[in-house]
């Protein structure tokens, strides 16, 4: 048995509207499988594959408060492809944000809603990658954390230290997932959060099983009577469990 991270859900109040921008941001393609969700994936994407972490926008009603403790960084090939990007992105509706970075090579911005995200500098781990460098999930322990979602998912434990931690999929494709050590304490849900999934064949619930055994728990969203199962990782942060496929 094994999970794969397939997407990340990313909360906003104008789903259409933030969806729009990450696919032009990614150069991706948007489709809609319902009222409220917008979903951004690459051209021609047969899902799922671990050449890409694709985005749902799921709209709600309640604005955003608080840094999100999970965000995406965007690779770059060059200093030149850096500058250019992030002044593109600038024209496309993004804003400056400032969450404490001081002096980086980075740059973070934010989306239209206000989901901070950075443009990195150029680095020669992410030349595969493609757009999405990595999903980036804050933590106050990323060795337990990787200890957690290394045994949670198939995606091989690339690196850990009491800073961080690196995984990515087991067939050395796509995007990395990092756990960044930070002082900030989670106080309300995550506004931006992982969707796994079981291979065809797999058993859902034998799944979700085998995650609270490892330390995951159960949690009320608000989701009501879905397919999918909502959990919470060792340091509360939601993710789902989704049907098989």
């Amino acid at each position: 048995m094994a999970l794969r991270l397939v997407q990340i859900a990313m909360n906003a109040r104008d789903d259409s509207a933030v969806g729009r921008f990450w696919a032009e941001v990614l150069g991706w393609s948007v489709s809609s499988e319902g009222p409220g969700v917008t979903n951004v994936e690459p051209v021609g994407f047969v899902y799922p594959d671990p050449t890409a972490v694709c985005i749902d926008v799921l709209a709600v009603p309640e604005p955003k408060t608080v840094k999100n403790r999970v965000h995406i960084d965007l690779a770059t090939t060059t200093v030149a492809h850096q500058a250019e990007l992030v002044a593109r992105l600038q024209d496309l509706g993004a804003t400056p944000a400032d969450v404490g970075q001081g002096d980086v090579p980075w740059t973070v911005l934010a989306d239209p809603e206000g989901n901070e995200f950075c443009v990195l500098e150029p680095r020669e781990s992410y030349r595969d990658t493609g757009p999405i460098a990595a999903v980036v999930v804050d933590c106050a322990d990323p060795r337990a954390m990787a200890r957690f979602w290394g045994e949670a998912m198939d995606w091989t434990l690339h690196e850990v230290t009491d800073d961080h931690a690196v995984l990515r999929s087991a067939k050395d494709v796509g995007p990395y997932l990092e756990l960044l050590r930070t002082p900030d304490v989670k106080t309300v849900k995550n506004r931006t959060h992982l969707d796994l999934r079981p291979y065809p064949g797999d058993d859902q619930a034998a799944e979700v099983d085998r995650l609270r055994a490892l330390g995951a728990t159960d949690i009320d969203v608000g989701q009501g009577d879905v397919p999918w199962t909502v959990l919470a990782d060792p340091e509360g942060n939601e993710f789902c469990v989704l049907t098989p496929r």
